[in-house]
């Protein structure tokens, strides 16, 4: 974007311009809207003003869509989380675009420059480093902002590791919640975990590699042994998915150390089968040698995920029965 030629007074009164780094190609010659494809030349057509949330590959280059080169070829104005990675990614297809950082750091002061742009008709793509933007990132505010401001809004949809992680888990698929990254201590993350602790759905959780067996048994802890997989390297040379009850998992990282690249740990939903009466039972009275019958029935009701109150109801007769209550 060319800088105005104005008097010092008038720069001051201005607002302040969005930082662009052209790409190479860009820097070369015209932004003419095509890029390249299996060794030829591609027309696109204008796009409408507007946003366009644009999936790219998590791992595997070849994974990029054509209608995403399309927009990306086309849009006035990419926004990414480092100008650097997305630079890359459209060289290799011979895009000239003009790029602008967008990240958790300076959203707040560029969002409402980019909804000006996009009101005066401009075509604005919006990527992540890899895989498909407002998912765990700054992206969705954007989105909610072009809703509010009755601006276009469309998706180029594409790869996503929580998705692929799930599908190669062999977990059931029919119902999952992504939670993103639980946090980064042990007290916060148990506390998260008991919160999905009775979901039923599969959990999927990305995870970086050095607190990854720290989480894991922190997951056992409050899971118990469910089926899990650990997802590394998703759609690169060395991907690897590595499947088992939890605590399996656990003591396999402990020992190999934290392995290498993106982490994707997907956790099975709740056992559907519902205990015996006396095993219930048991587990009401192991819990009454130790706490209260309203945090005795809380417990159980959470690692059995049957009803607190049908709990509450049991271990106020076992209490009584006790001689307890």
């Amino acid at each position: 974007m060319a800088k105005s030629k104005s008097s010092s007074s008038s720069k001051r009164q201005s607002k302040p311009k969005l930082s662009e780094k052209p790409s190479k190609a860009a820097a070369e010659g015209v932004h003419d809207g095509n890029y390249t494809h299996t060794g030829s030349k591609q027309e696109v057509p204008p796009l409408r003003a507007g946003l366009y949330v644009v999936a790219t590959p998590i791992g595997n280059a070849a994974d990029i869509s054509l209608r995403a080169l399309d927009v990306l070829a086309h849009a006035d104005r990419v926004i990414c989380e480092d100008t650097r990675v997305t630079g890359k990614l459209l060289k290799m297809h011979g895009i000239a675009a003009h790029l602008t950082a967008y990240h958790d750091h300076n959203a707040a002061r560029v969002r409402p420059q980019l909804i000006d742009e996009m009101r005066a008709g401009k075509s604005i793509a919006q990527v992540s480093d890899a895989g498909t933007p407002s998912v765990s990132d700054p992206g969705y505010k954007l989105v909610r902002a072009c809703i509010d401001a009755e601006i276009y809004v469309t998706a180029i949809p594409g790869p996503t590791a929580g998705v692929t992680g799930l599908i190669l888990s062999g977990l059931p698929t029919d119902r999952f919640l992504f939670a993103g990254f639980p946090p980064a201590k042990t007290a916060g993350r148990r506390n998260e975990f008991e919160t999905l602790k009775s979901v039923p759905a599969t959990l999927v959780f990305q995870e970086s590699a050095k607190r990854l067996a720290a989480s894991l048994a922190d997951m056992e802890t409050v899971f118990g042994p469910r089926e899990a997989a650990v997802a590394r390297e998703l759609t690169k040379l060395h991907e690897e998915v590595r499947r088992g009850p939890l605590d399996e998992l656990t003591r396999h990282y402990q020992e190999a150390g934290a392995p290498r690249g993106e982490v994707i740990v997907i956790v099975a939903p709740p056992s559907q089968e519902e205990p015996d009466e006396s095993d219930i039972d048991e587990m009401i009275r192991a819990r009454l040698a130790e706490m209260s019958v309203r945090d005795a029935a809380a417990e159980v009701a959470a690692a059995t995920g049957l009803p607190r109150r049908r709990i509450y109801t049991r271990a106020l007769a076992i209490a009584d029965e006790q001689g307890t209550g």
